[in-house]
């Protein structure tokens, strides 16, 4: 079906740069909500106003996949809810546009998806390096948030940081850029913590800096002004009089004083006391949390191109394939019972899919995915139930075959040399395959595990 243009409004001022006619104009987000959903929207706001509406659109069904585009200067919310700065080039939007229709139309038939995970991998799919932001706001207790995830939940309670962490090491999404180190409460969380220095004796916080001075002739330190009678320097402890710095006395280095136990130390200790739920910590004892930003791993995109589908005939489904991390750990526990029992081997197989990255960009979304399911098709006619499959990036594919030696190793990649077949038609004649393979114990080095094998392996196939 032809994609006609898309229908563009904007909402603010005028943008006199596009050659855009048919453009609509809206001067508030709540007469533009009341109107029929527009397929790109452009706001033409200060930054901090554009990035409430951005919020407020986000948030409505219409516009929370849609492309919006802030034509002015941009705050934090607008860096994480848009589509950054509006394209000089009325051409370039219209392009932008074809291109995340055609993968939104995947979208269970251009249903879009229900669950959270499914709603935040999908807004990140449909834009090319997109971001999941951490903005800092002093009005939360762990002083950032992600906007993203906040208007993707509806009303769902979602701990961010939390989910983060999860998708992360089920390897869908990867850590980008460190944006900062926070430390929080370790019982309630909160990041709102006031630092006090107290007595290193009792812990209580009365405590001065106060110049003392030691006695060389008995030991006693106390305070200088406790020294000080009728104008000349006299120890309260043994009354001996102090002339000469060094030999009849010192200054020590312990320069506080608590007002309630009377203690003089050197340094105050130091407690983190929480706002909000009034418990004090030591700053060792409080939970480190890195702040970052995130964004979707090979792995995650993989898994949005065949997410929209029921999962019961989705093809990759049917291949028994594992995350990343999950196929390391079982890798690594075949490697381990291998070298302990070394009957029965297993087998890996690894294969490369050159040029297929490359090849599918210019396939376009709908016959990418036609050709996906024919290689899954015929990944499936030589995978067994008992096999476990992993792909590690949009190239690379890897099968485990528990019980499986030399011989049996040969006869399945031989039924693999059909995957090649696939690859005759011209527009795709460029992707090659490039397979390799091991069986364990016998190929594996010393101190190797399921990820450096897996990198090794890599290696082996450029």
């Amino acid at each position: 079906m032809p994609i006609s243009n898309p229908r563009i409004a904007i909402l603010g001022n005028r943008v006199p740069s596009l050659n855009l006619p048919e453009l609509e104009h809206f001067a508030d987000p709540d007469s533009l909500l009341a109107a029929s959903a527009f397929d790109v929207l452009l706001l033409d706001l200060p930054g901090t106003q554009a990035g409430k509406v951005l919020r407020k659109l986000r948030a409505a069904a219409p516009y929370r996949y849609s492309l919006v585009y802030c034509c002015r200067d941009q705050d934090g919310w607008c860096e994480a809810l848009g589509d950054g700065s509006c394209p000089a080039d009325s051409n370039e939007i219209k392009s932008n546009w074809r291109g995340w229709l055609e993968r939104f139309r995947l979208f269970n038939h251009g249903a879009a998806p229900e669950r959270f995970e499914s709603r935040v991998l999908s807004w990140l799919w449909l834009r090319d390096d997109a971001r999941i932001f951490a903005l800092r706001d002093p009005l939360v207790p762990q002083h950032y948030r992600y906007p993203l995830l906040d208007v993707l939940a509806d009303n769902e309670q979602v701990n961010p940081f939390v989910w983060l962490s999860l998708m992360a090491q089920q390897s869908w999404l990867e850590e980008g850029v460190l944006v900062d180190r926070v430390r929080l409460c370790s019982d309630c969380g909160s990041g709102r913590l006031n630092y006090i220095d107290v007595c290193a004796e009792c812990q209580a916080m009365d405590i001065s800096r106060q110049p003392s001075l030691h006695c060389f002739t008995c030991g006693h330190v106390g305070a200088q002004e406790s020294f000080l009678k009728d104008g000349v320097l006299l120890c309260p402890n043994c009354l001996n009089r102090l002339r000469h710095i060094g030999s009849d006395y010192d200054r020590p280095m312990e320069n506080y004083r608590c007002r309630s136990c009377q203690a003089f130390f050197v340094d105050a200790e130091v407690q983190a006391r929480c706002l909000d739920c009034g418990l004090s910590h030591t700053p060792d004892k409080l939970r480190v949390r890195e702040v970052r930003d995130f964004r979707l791993t090979e792995a995650g995109r993989f898994r949005c191109r065949q997410e929209f589908n029921d999962r019961s005939v989705r093809p990759f489904g049917r291949l028994n394939l594992l995350g990343g991390k999950d196929f390391y750990d079982l890798l690594t526990w075949q490697i381990q019972l291998a070298r302990r029992y070394p009957q029965p081997a297993f087998s890996l197989i690894g294969l490369r899919f050159v040029n297929l990255t490359g090849s599918l960009s210019r396939l376009g979304e709908q016959r990418c995915h036609a050709f996906i399911d024919s290689v899954a098709e015929r990944l499936k006619e030589t995978v067994r139930e008992t096999d476990r499959c992993s792909r590690s990036t949009e190239e690379f594919f890897w099968i485990m075959l528990p019980h499986t030696e030399g011989s049996g190793l040969e006869i399945v990649k031989q039924r693999l040399s059909k995957v090649a077949e696939l690859f005759s038609a011209p527009e795709i004649s460029d992707i090659s395959l490039r397979v390799t393979s091991i069986t364990a114990p016998r190929d594996l080095l010393d101190q190797e595990d399921g990820e450096l094998l897996l990198a090794r392996l890599a290696g082996e196939l450029g």
